[in-house]
């Protein structure tokens, strides 16, 4: 096996062991075919094509920030998508889709997108930089820019996104219930994410060897950090292993689409192998769990996967705990993306979510 080939497998396994999904990388087409086996009703659906109103938010670090806009900016609620660790903001594409959409008697909401520092089209971090903190900070600068002062807000967010939703309680908790103000959160959706405790993570393996290997996956993932350049030449190397390992490690639902799979892979393998090792550090030493007082100040949505292996749902069911008044829909049979998995349960809960926080009055019959 050449060298290429192998740091391309290592790439995979390493992001695989280290932080789940982050390094999955390969080659799509081939993998795809081999499990279409079945009439896939996805195969047409136009992922990352879906776009808004493109805008540029500059972080507190200066760091430009990509943000797209969908929806009437005299919308009564704006919602605002944080997107997990190693994707962008294209991974809300059914939520995009469907959410414009509104209930007979509802009005159409604003949609705010962006993506997260060192991922999509943002800019590339310094390293230092590259902690939940700042990224709950650069959630702080979105919504300065993109909300009309005022107006609720509603922030949803996924894996490191929900994370980031904590991030900007804990250094920001007045927005959270605020009657009034420039910025008023409204409500808050936490799906696949964890306020702690991830230096617990077993992907699924007996603990002992868990914690045996998670020394072994730090290094490995350090040491390809270090060689950034030649690792991402080589992750298209891996072949079917990519595939084969996003969609175990990332789905459970064995009728998923393989067309969502390799779309899942294709975002992960977009994002740089030294970003993935750079976020890692700070995603294993989170610890928000103070964070959540001021947001159960508002109406709480919390979702979890079955079968994640990468945040299990006992990291959600500790969230709900702690929020008495949340919403906790635990899908058996689903994983750690459950905006892909199961969109029509996201969106379904969302739109309860929005009515929470933003009720409307019925309208009069005569």
């Amino acid at each position: 096996m050449g060298s290429r080939r192998r740091l391309g497998i290592a790439g995979t396994i390493a992001g695989i062991g280290a932080a789940g999904i982050g390094a999955a990388v390969g080659l799509r087409q081939l993998a795809v075919g081999r499990r279409r086996l079945r009439p896939d009703p996805d195969a047409g659906e136009p992922f990352g094509e879906l776009r808004g109103r493109p805008l540029t938010v500059l972080a507190d670090d200066g760091l430009p920030l990509y943000v797209e806009v969908d929806g009437p900016d005299d919308a009564p609620l704006t919602v605002v998508f944080c997107h997990g660790y190693t994707l962008n903001q294209d991974s809300w594409h059914y939520q995009r889709r469907d959410l414009p959409t509104p209930r007979p008697g509802t009005p159409r909401p604003r949609m705010v997108f962006w993506d997260q520092r060192s991922h999509g089209r943002s800019g590339r971090s310094k390293p230092s930089h590259a902690t939940v903190e700042q990224t709950g900070e650069d959630l702080y600068a979105v919504l300065r820019a993109t909300v009309r002062p005022g107006s609720p807000v509603v922030l949803v967010g996924h894996s490191m996104g929900g994370m980031s939703i904590m991030a900007l309680a804990d250094r920001h908790p007045q927005l959270f219930g605020a009657q009034r103000g420039r910025i008023r959160i409204a409500g808050v959706a936490l799906i696949n994410t964890a306020c702690g405790d991830m230096a617990e993570l077993t992907l699924g393996l007996p603990m002992v060897l868990a914690k045996a290997l998670r020394p072994l996956a730090d290094g490995a993932l350090r040491n390809l950090g270090r060689r950034a350049e030649l690792v991402d030449r080589a992750r298209g190397l891996a072949g079917d292993l990519a595939f084969v390992v996003t969609r175990k490690m990332a789905f459970a639902d064995k009728h998923v689409s393989p067309t969502v799979v390799d779309f899942l892979e294709q975002m992960i393998r977009a994002t740089p192998i030294d970003v993935i090792a750079q976020f890692y550090p700070a995603l294993m030493a989170l610890d928000l769990e103070n964070a959540l007082e001021p947001i159960g100040r508002v109406p709480v949505l919390v979702l979890a996967g079955g079968r994640d292996r990468l945040t299990p749902p006992q990291h959600s069911r500790r969230i709900a705990e702690v929020l008495p008044d949340a919403e906790l829909i635990e899908v058996g049979d689903a994983g750690h993306v459950l905006p892909l998995e199961y969109p029509g349960v996201v969106t379904a809960a969302l739109r309860r979510l929005m009515a929470r926080a933003h009720p409307q009055r019925e309208e009069r019959t005569a």
